[in-house]
C-alpha cells in the first residue's frame, strides 16, 4: 500500500530514531512511504534542533510562537494536498504534535484512512513545563486531533487512558509501544569483555545511561555511589549523550576525586551508541514521565543489559522485578541507589535479568518490523472498511 507519513519534527533526538525507524520498517515491508515533514530535519546533526525553530522559540514571545505554529498547519495542510494528488496515497499516518490538526482535515477532505501516533500528551506537558499562552486553542487542538483521527496508536496503557478521557472509545485505540532493530542493537553487538576493552574501561563494573542527561534524572547520586564505592568495586559511570545536567556531574566527579570513573561521552553517532551500551553491566532508566515508552529502554533490552528502573506503571508495562529488570519505588528518595547497590552485589541477579531482558524483545515483539505489520493490518482493516462502505451505498 501507499503510505502518506506526516510528522512536524524539527530535531534529530529519540523522536527522529522513532521515525526513521519505523519508516525504514513499513519499507522494508514492501510499503511506499511518502513523507512530508520539515525538510530542516535532513540538515542538521543528530542531537540538534533545526536552527530556525530554535531561535523562534527563543526570540519570540510565546504567544506569538503558538499563533505561528497554528497557522504553520495551514501551510502543512496544503502540502498535504499536493502530495495527496501527485501520489495518490491509500491512506495517512501522521505523528501527533499540539497545533497540528492539518492531517484530520486532509483526512476529511479526501477520505484517507488516518493512523495518529502519540507519544505523549503535549497539551498537559507543555503547559506543566513551557507554559502555554494559549491554553484554549491548544486544548481545543488536542481534542479535535485525538477525535478525528480513525484509529489513535499510544505507546503506553498508561497513555491510552489519557486518551480515551478525552472521548477517543476504547476500540479505536491501540497501544504500540518503541520497537527496536535487532539487527543493529543485539545481534550484531560487541561482547562486553570486547567493548569495555576499546573503552580503555578494563574490568570495571559499568554502569551505564544513554540519552539526554537532566538533573531529575538523579544521575549526581550516581556519581556519590561510585565515589563511596570505589576503593574496592571498581565501579565506573558511563554516560552516553550530553544535556543541561552535564557540567554539574563532571563538576561532581571532580570533587569527589573520581574523575577517572566517570564518563560522559557526549553526543555520539545513532549508530556508534550500541558499541557504547554493550560496554554496560548495568543500564540505568532513571525517572521517566508517567506516560512515556523509553526509547533507551528498549535498546538495553535487546541488547540484553541487566536494568534498574523506576516501578511506574508506564514501565511495568515492559519490566518486570526480578525477572528482566530490577525495580525501584520512584517515590522513595533513596530507591535507584538501593536497587544500584543490589544487582551490584549479586552476579547471579545480573545474570538472569539480563537474560530475562534480551527474551523480553521477543516474547513481547518490541521490534520496529512487528509495529510496522501492526500498523498495515490496522489500515488494512480500515481501508477494507471503507471499501464495504461504498459497496453498501452503492
Amino acid at each position: 500500500m501507499k503510505i502518506l507519513y506526516h510528522h512536524r519534527v524539527g530535531s534529530k533526538d529519540g523522536q527522529y530514531v522513532h521515525i526513521s525507524e519505523l519508516i525504514h520498517a513499513l519499507r522494508e515491508l514492501g510499503h511506499e512511504v511518502v513523507v512530508v515533514a520539515p525538510s530542516a530535519t535532513e540538515r542538521v546533526e543528530f542531537g540538534a534542533d533545526a536552527g530556525a525553530v530554535a531561535m523562534l522559540k527563543r526570540f519570540v514571545p510565546r504567544f506569538a510562537y503558538e499563533a505561528m505554529e497554528f497557522a504553520y498547519s495551514l501551510v502543512v495542510y496544503q502540502r498535504l494536498r499536493r502530495a495527496v494528488r501527485i501520489h495518490r496515497p491509500d491512506c495517512l499516518y501522521e505523528r501527533y504534535n499540539l497545533f497540528l490538526p492539518s492531517g484530520v482535515w486532509l483526512k476529511r477532505a479526501f477520505g484517507l484512512p488516518m493512523l495518529l501516533e502519540v507519544n505523549g500528551p503535549l497539551f498537559e506537558e507543555r503547559g506543566k513545563y513551557g507554559g502555554l499562552a494559549l491554553p484554549g486553542l491548544a486544548r481545543w487542538s488536542q481534542r479535535y486531533t485525538w477525535r478525528g483521527a480513525d484509529v489513535v496508536l499510544p505507546v503506553t496503557n498508561v497513555l491510552a487512558a489519557m486518551v480515551r478521557a478525552t472521548g477517543v472509545p476504547g476500540e479505536r485505540i491501540a497501544v504500540i509501544p518503541n520497537g527496536i532493530d535487532e539487527e543493529r542493537f543485539g545481534n550484531n553487538s560487541l561482547p562486553t569483555r570486547e567493548a569495555k576493552a576499546k573503552l580503555g574501561l578494563g574490568e570495571r563494573l559499568v554502569l551505564g545511561f544513554t540519552g539526554f542527561v537532566r538533573e531529575w534524572h538523579g544521575l549526581d547520586r550516581v556519581v556519590d555511589l561510585v565515589a563511596n564505592r570505589a576503593g574496592g568495586s571498581g565501579l565506573h559511570l558511563l554516560v552516553v549523550g550530553d544535556g543541561p545536567a552535564r557540567e554539574s556531574l563532571e563538576a561532581r566527579a571532580r570533587q569527589r576525586g573520581i574523575v577517572d570513573r566517570v564518563t560522559v561521552t557526549g553526543v555520539i553517532d545513532r549508530d556508534r551508541v550500541p558499541d557504547y551500551v554493550a560496554a554496560f553491566d548495568i543500564a540505568l532508566q532513571p525517572a521517566v514521565v508517567p506516560y512515556a515508552s523509553p526509547l533507551k529502554l528498549v535498546e538495553y533490552l535487546a541488547m540484553g543489559r541487566a536494568i534498574v528502573a523506576p516501578a511506574s506503571p508506564n514501565i511495568m508495562e515492559v519490566l518486570t522485578d526480578g525477572e528482566n529488570a530490577v525495580l525501584f519505588d520512584p517515590e522513595r528518595p533513596d530507591g535507584m541507589l538501593q536497587a544500584i547497590e543490589r544487582i551490584c552485589n549479586d552476579s547471579d541477579l545480573r545474570s538472569r535479568i539480563a537474560e530475562g531482558a534480551r527474551s523480553t524483545i521477543s516474547n513481547r515483539g518490541l521490534t520496529w518490523s512487528n509495529n510496522a505489520r501492526r500498523i498495515a493490518e490496522l489500515f488494512d482493516g480500515l481501508l477494507r472498511a471503507r471499501a464495504s462502505d461504498v459497496l453498501r451505498r452503492a
